[in-house]
């Protein structure tokens, strides 16, 4: 059998070059629909022009904050010879939120859409990058002087410095006399004699309505020893402020004289509590003028030129002897204990006004409670062994690195700038007046710009 050969150029003769020009169904479709698809979007378009919304123009979802005013774009991106402008200017962000700049003696002052940016849905407009803080920080210049803090700094986790508390060795200035190794040692003297255990949660706490102190001066002997306190405002970290009546006073009494049982001088100046004292014996010998001519039996306690005091010849002799050996009980044993007193001119000493700082990272935010589930050693690595009130017991930044840290697997804490530092200082924003009533802001009724938000070919002549 003799076999057919097929070359080349015979198969290219089969084919049809003209199919093109001759109709066919596919590509009549194809024209129309070229044609229809382009006419029926601008249709569309023209459609939402004239109903007014503006959603169709947007690039993607705004944040929460911002997300009433979907329908009103031109609050942000102000008319400028009657189309947007491709980007949102300062004024626009000012109108709502006017902060003070990050530091007076910057160089450089970046425009609000290049740190917050928006249509990206609903995340923080402050969650913003480390290159937002790193164009300045990385190479930190001023305009005049020299920079007061760290000039080149990439990321919390690279090149971030030591906490400067911990680097200038810094003393704790609170002026209270304070021992935590010895408030966590075993069976020490609660309340009622009562032999206790202390943690570091029955003096630090956030705030919680529900519990009480153990320790305080208001509480009752039970199975508990708690009673319920009234909530007080939160330190800047989060935590309850330290206060005697709440915290100390279960243990450190402020009782004066036996005569009186548990009654205590209130924990003021010295001027109050002598005031006090003075009035409690004057009362007690007026209800018992026998007390004056009994002999007092000597008071160890007190030094020998106390115990060797005559029979007092009278009830103000008397409320004298009694007033300054409950005194100088008082100045040189217990107030002594915790506060450090100064004799100035005056017969009464002068306690050294206390300080105790409540905001240790000033530049700054710290949440104690974000960080609850954490042990109170984990940070603060020295507090069971410092013996010395003065100790700064901050954590170290290598602590906080542990868990806030870059890392591609996602399982870390937050590491970037804006979850500690703000640019802008808010307690020093300047008011805004509202301008826009809520079926303004919704879209809902025609919107009238401000004279100051339109362009300048735009405002109204004289």
């Amino acid at each position: 059998m003799l076999r057919r050969i097929r070359t080349t150029k015979k198969l290219a003769r089969r084919i049809d070059l003209q199919y093109f020009t001759r109709p066919h169904a596919f590509r009549r479709w194809r024209f129309w629909l070229s044609v229809a698809i382009p006419a029926l979007a601008l249709g569309w378009l023209f459609t939402q022009r004239v109903q007014g919304n503006q959603k169709v123009y947007s690039s993607g979802p705004l944040s929460r904050s911002h997300a009433v005013f979907t329908q009103q774009c031109n609050l942000c991106h102000v008319s400028r010879v009657g189309v947007f402008s491709k980007t949102v200017t300062d004024d626009a962000c000012l109108s709502c939120h006017d902060a003070p700049v990050h530091q007076a003696n910057q160089t450089f002052t970046p425009a609000c859409s290049s740190c917050h940016l928006e249509h990206r849905g609903a995340m923080r407009l402050a969650a913003t990058s480390d290159n937002s803080c790193s164009q300045c920080h990385s190479n930190l210049q001023v305009r005049t002087g020299k920079p007061q803090y760290a000039a080149s700094i990439h990321s919390f986790e690279t090149d971030h410095p030591e906490f400067g508390l911990l680097v200038r060795s810094n003393t704790d200035q609170g002026q209270i006399r304070l021992n935590h190794y010895l408030h966590v040692q075993p069976n020490l003297i609660g309340p009622q004699n009562r032999r206790v255990q202390m943690t570091c949660d029955d003096c630090h706490r956030t705030l919680e309505t529900s519990q009480s102190w153990p320790y305080s001066g208001e509480a009752k002997v039970s199975s508990t020893s708690l009673t319920i306190s009234a909530p007080e405002p939160t330190t800047p970290s989060g935590m309850a402020p330290i206060r005697f009546a709440k915290h100390c006073a279960g243990c450190h009494t402020l009782e004066f004289d036996h005569r009186f049982g548990d009654e205590q001088v209130p924990h003021a100046t010295t001027q109050a509590v002598h005031g006090f004292v003075t009035k409690q014996f004057q009362d007690y010998i007026a209800m018992h003028p026998a007390e004056i001519h009994k002999a007092e039996p000597p008071n160890r306690q007190l030094p020998e030129r106390m115990r060797l005091r005559p029979i007092a010849r009278n009830a103000a002799e008397w409320v004298q002897f009694r007033v300054e050996e409950a005194e100088w009980l008082l100045w040189t044993k217990t107030c002594k204990q915790c506060h450090a007193l100064t004799q100035n001119n005056d017969a009464l000493p002068a306690i050294v006004k206390s300080n105790i700082t409540e905001r240790w990272l000033p530049h700054a935010e710290f949440d104690h409670q974000s960080h609850r589930m954490i042990s109170c050693e984990s940070c603060h690595t020295k507090a069971r062994t410092s013996h010395d009130s003065t100790d700064v017991l901050v954590a170290s930044i290598k602590t906080c690195q542990q868990c806030h840290r870059e890392s591609s697997a996602h399982d870390t804490a937050e590491s970037r700038c804006f979850e500690c530092h703000e640019y802008h200082d808010w307690a020093k924003a300047k008011r805004t007046k509202g301008q826009f009533t809520i079926p303004q802001l919704r879209g809902t009724a025609e919107l009238h710009m401000p004279s100051d938000r339109l362009g300048e070919d735009q405002r109204p002549t004289d």
